[in-house]
C-alpha cells in the first residue's frame, strides 16, 4: 500500500506562518550558478554551474594551472570555496588556507603548527555583510570565525574568535565527543551546524543548533530526540531517552540544504546511538534517520519523513539533500531529493513534504536478540529503482569471477542472511550496500532546473554480525578494559585491525607514534574514528600503556565499575569486515563502483556505467570493474560531469547526457573529495583536493587547479 503523508493542523499552521505566501510552486528565483561560495556550489547543494568556457569539445585539453602543496599529508575531503580572488580550503591537519585563485599561492593560513588535528573536514563556510567578511570553520568542538581577508580570528565572536558548539547542548554533553566534519549552512546572520558525535552509548544528543555569526551565541535549538511535550516524544518507549546517559545521536553530520526563498532548511539526521543494538532505545526513534524541514529563522518544525524506523544498520542519510524542480502534470514543483546508503532516492514536495513517488511500507524480519524489537516494516520508494544492488538480489553466480577462493566465499555467502533489512543477529548478515553505503558523503549533483540527479555509488558488501559481551575479568588491567570497551570492534582483539576495511593494526604502535600523538588521537579522533574526550588522563594513560605493551597492573574496583557501567548491553557489534576475496578485492562480481543519471520527472534512469578501474585487473586486460569511491561531481549546464572520487586516483570528465568518458587525468593521490569550479581573470578553473590515504591508498598533500591552455 502506498504511504500517504497526513499533514496535521499543527504542521499546516506552521507552514503558513513560516513560509507565508511567497513560495508558489515553480516560482524559483533565478539563480546565477556562476560562483562557488557555498558548500557544493550553492545552498541547494546542486554541484551545478553555468560557467561554459570548458566544454564537451575542449575538456580533453585541460591541463594543470597551479598546484598547492600543503605542509601536512593525508586525507582531504574538502570542497573548496571561491570568493573573488581567494580559494579557501582545509588541509589534512585541519589548517584552513586561503590561496590565490590564479596562482595557488598561499595568502594566509589558520592553524597550529604544534597541535596537529587528525580529523577530516569537508570545508568551510563563507559569510559577508558589507565589508565584514568571515570564514566559519571548526576544530575539535569549537566553531571559529576568521577574517576572510587575513585569516585572523575575530575577537568579538564568542571568546577570542571561537565558541564551543556544545554551549547550546545540555550539561550531559559538555565533556562528550562533538565535532563537525561538514560546513555549516549560512542563512542571514546565522549558521546551522552539522555535528558528528559518538555512535556508542556515550553519544551526545544530536541537537540541531544555529549560532549567530556576529556574536557566536546560540540562536535556536531543535531536539532530534524530543523532550516531553514535543512532537515525536512518544516514539521512544523510554520516556527519559532525551536525557538518558545510554542514548544519544540522531545528529546531522552530512550537511543540510536551504531554500533561501521559502526560508526552509532541510536536514537529514543520523541514526540513534548506540548503533546496531537498540534494546535501550525501543520505538521508531524520531527524529533519527529522517529528513527534517525546519524554519530557518526559528528552527520550528514543519514536516519530516523517517527513512529507517528504529535503525539497527547505521542507515543514516550520508549526504545533504538536493533542491531541484521536477515536472508533474505540466507543472513545475519545488522538490527535495535525498539519496541514501541503501541506494534509494526519496523525492518530496519541498513545501508540504508530500512524497512525489509512492513509498511502500514493507514487512521486514524480526530480531532474535534478547531485549531487541526490530521495527516490523520499513519504507521503500517504488520509483526510482535503487541505484545499487541489494543483498537480496544476489545469487551464487554473483560471486566475483576473479576470486581464487570462491569456495570460501560461497560458504559465507550461503550461510549469511541476505533479506533487505535483516536485523543484526549472532548469525552473519551480508550487508549490501555496505556500512558506508551506496551513496556517500560527497553527495549527488543535479541539473536543478531539469530535474535530473547524478549520483556515484559504491558496491561493497560487508559482514554484519553481533556477538555476546564477555564479562570483564576482575583482574583485567584498566587499559585492557578500556581497549575492549572502546577499540576492539574496529582494531580487533589481537590489535591487528582490519587493514582492508580501513582499520589499521595497532601492533608495535610505539614504534610509529609517540604517547603524545596517541593521546591526541584518543581525545580528538582521527578519520573515521571518534574521539573519547570523556576519558580522564589516568584512563588515557592506562589505555596507552596497554597499547604500548607496558601495562601490568590490575584495575581497582572503583575503576572497573566505571568502565563496566559503560557497556551493560548483552551484545556488541562484531566489527567492520568487508566481504573480500583472497586478493583483497570485493567478493561479489563487478561493477564495484557505478555512476548514474536519474530523471526525477519520471523516475527513469537515463544511463548507468561502471565508475573507476581496478588497475591490477585492467593491466591483465579485464573489462572496467568500477571501484570504491568517495566524493561527488560537478555538473555543468553545457553537458559535463567532472568527478574524482575513485580509489584508482583519476580525475574524469563525462558527457552527462550519455555517460561517455571524455577525459581522464592521473592525480598524484586519489581525490576523495568533491571538486569546485570558478571563473577568474578571463579563465575557468576546476580545483580539487588530492589527499589519498583512505582505502589504503598513498597519502597526498596537493590541491590542484585545472584550466584550458592559453590560446
Amino acid at each position: 500500500m502506498a504511504l500517504s503523508k497526513l499533514t496535521t493542523l499543527f504542521t499546516t499552521l506552521a507552514l503558513i506562518l513560516a513560509v507565508g505566501c511567497s513560495t508558489k510552486q515553480g516560482k524559483n528565483p533565478k539563480k546565477k550558478y556562476t560562483t562557488w561560495s557555498s558548500y557544493l556550489g550553492d545552498a541547494g547543494r546542486s554541484h551545478f554551474t553555468i560557467l561554459d568556457q570548458i566544454t564537451l569539445e575542449n575538456v580533453s585539453q585541460l591541463t594543470v594551472a597551479w598546484r598547492y602543496k600543503a605542509p601536512d599529508w593525508g586525507q582531504m575531503q574538502m570542497n573548496p570555496l571561491v570568493v573573488d580572488s581567494m580559494v579557501y580550503g582545509v588541509t589534512a591537519a585541519l589548517r584552513v588556507v586561503a590561496l590565490h585563485a590564479e596562482t595557488g599561492k598561499e595568502l594566509w593560513s589558520f592553524g597550529d603548527s604544534i597541535q596537529v588535528w587528525h580529523s577530516t573536514s569537508r570545508g568551510v563556510s563563507y559569510w559577508e555583510k558589507g565589508n565584514d567578511k568571515r570564514i566559519l570553520c571548526t576544530r575539535g568542538p569549537h566553531l571559529f570565525a576568521l577574517d576572510a581577508t587575513t585569516g585572523k580570528p575575530i575577537p568579538s565572536f564568542g571568546t577570542e574568535g571561537k565558541v564551543d558548539m556544545r554551549s547550546g547542548m545540555p550539561d550531559s554533553a559538555k565533556n562528550k565527543f562533538v565535532i563537525s566534519n561538514t560546513p555549516g549552512t549560512i542563512f542571514k546572520d546565522i549558521i546551522v551546524m552539522p555535528l558528528r558525535v559518538s555512535e556508542g552509548s556515550d553519544a551526545a544528543p544530536g541537537d540541531i543548533m544555529a549560532f549567530n555569526i556576529i556574536s557566536g551565541k546560540p540562536e535556536w535549538v531543535f531536539h532530534t530526540i524530543p523532550h516531553p511535550g514535543e512532537p515525536g516524544y512518544e516514539t521512544w518507549e523510554d520516556s527519559t531517552a532525551y536525557k538518558s546517559p545510554k542514548v544519544g545521536a540522531a545528529n546531522n553530520w552530512a550537511g543540510m540544504a536551504l531554500d533561501e526563498e521559502a526560508e526552509i532548511i532541510y536536514i537529514p539526521t543520523g541514526s540513534a546511538a548506540p548503533d546496531f543494538y537498540g534494546g535501550d532505545r525501543l520505538g521508531s526513534n524520531l527524529y533519527a534517520n529522517s529528513l527534517l524541514a525546519l524554519s530557518a529563522n526559528t528552527g520550528a518544525y514543519l514536516w519530516h519523513f523517517q527513512f529507517t524506523h528504529h535503525d539497527l544498520w547505521d542507515r543514516d542519510p550520508p549526504a545533504p539533500p538536493n533542491l531541484l524542480l521536477v515536472e508533474r502534470n505540466g507543472q513545475k514543483i519545488k522538490a527535495v531529493a535525498q539519496v541514501t546508503k541503501q541506494g534509494y532516492v526519496f523525492l518530496f514536495d519541498r513545501i508540504t513534504g508530500e512524497p512525489l513517488f509512492d513509498i511502500e511500507e514493507i514487512p521486514v524480519p524480526p530480531s532474535t536478540l534478547i531485549g531487541e524489537v526490530a521495527w516490523a516494516t520499513q519504507p521503500i520508494p517504488l520509483r526510482p529503482k535503487p541505484f545499487a544492488r541489494q543483498s537480496v538480489d544476489l545469487s551464487e553466480k554473483d560471486i566475483s569471477p576473479y576470486a581464487k577462493n570462491k569456495e570460501t566465499l560461497l560458504q559465507f555467502f550461503n550461510a549469511a542472511q541476505k533479506e533487505v533489512y535483516s536485523p543484526p543477529n549472532l548469525d552473519p548478515t551480508l550487508l549490501l550496500p555496505g556500512y558506508d553505503g551506496a551513496a556517500e558523503w560527497g553527495g549527488a549533483g543535479s541539473a536543478p532546473e531539469e530535474g535530473i540527479l547524478y549520483v556515484n555509488s559504491n558496491e561493497m558488501a560487508w559482514n554484519l554480525q553481533m556477538k555476546e559481551n564477555a564479562p570483564t575479568a576482575a583482574t583485567m588491567p584498566l587499559g585492557q578494559q578500556l581497549y575492549n570497551n572502546k577499540c576492539i570492534t574496529c582494531h580487533q582483539a589481537d590489535r591487528k585491525g582490519l587493514v582492508a576495511s580501513g582499520f589499521p593494526s595497532l601492533i608495535d604502535l610505539q614504534l610509529r607514534k609517540s604517547k603524545e600523538e596517541v593521546n591526541t588521537i584518543i581525545t580528538h579522533g582521527k578519520g573515521m574514528m571518534t574521539g573519547f574526550p570523556e576519558l580522564t588522563e589516568t584512563e588515557k594513560d592506562a589505555l596507552i600503556r596497554f597499547l604500548f605493551e607496558e601495562e601490568t597492573s590490575v584495575a581497582t574496583t572503583e575503576k572497573m565499575e566505571m568502565v563496566n557501567a559503560q557497556e551493560e548491553n548483552q551484545y556488541q557489534h562484531g566489527g567492520y569486515t568487508k566481504f573480500l576475496d583472497s586478493n583483497g578485492l570485493p567478493g561479489i562480481a563487478p561493477p564495484w563502483g557505478t555512476l548514474h543519471a536519474i530523471d526525477l520527472n519520471t523516475g527513469d534512469f537515463l544511463w548507468s556505467i561502471p565508475f573507476g578501474e581496478t588497475l591490477s585487473l585492467k593491466e591483465k586486460g579485464f573489462p572496467t570493474t568500477g571501484t570504491e569511491n568517495y566524493g561527488g561531481p560537478i555538473i555543468t549546464q553545457n553537458g559535463l560531469l567532472l568527478i574524482g572520487a575513485t580509489k584508482d586516483g583519476y580525475f574524469r570528465a563525462y558527457d552527462r547526457r550519455n555517460g561517455k568518458l571524455l577525459w581522464e587525468y592521473k592525480l598524484p593521490a586519489p581525490a576523495f573529495a568533491t571538486p569546485s569550479t570558478y571563473f577568474y581573470n578571463g579563465k575557468q578553473y576546476v580545483v580539487i583536493a588530492c589527499g589519498g590515504e583512505k582505502l589504503g591508498t598513498e597519502k597526498g598533500n596537493q590541491i590542484i587547479a585545472f584550466a584550458l591552455p592559453n590560446p
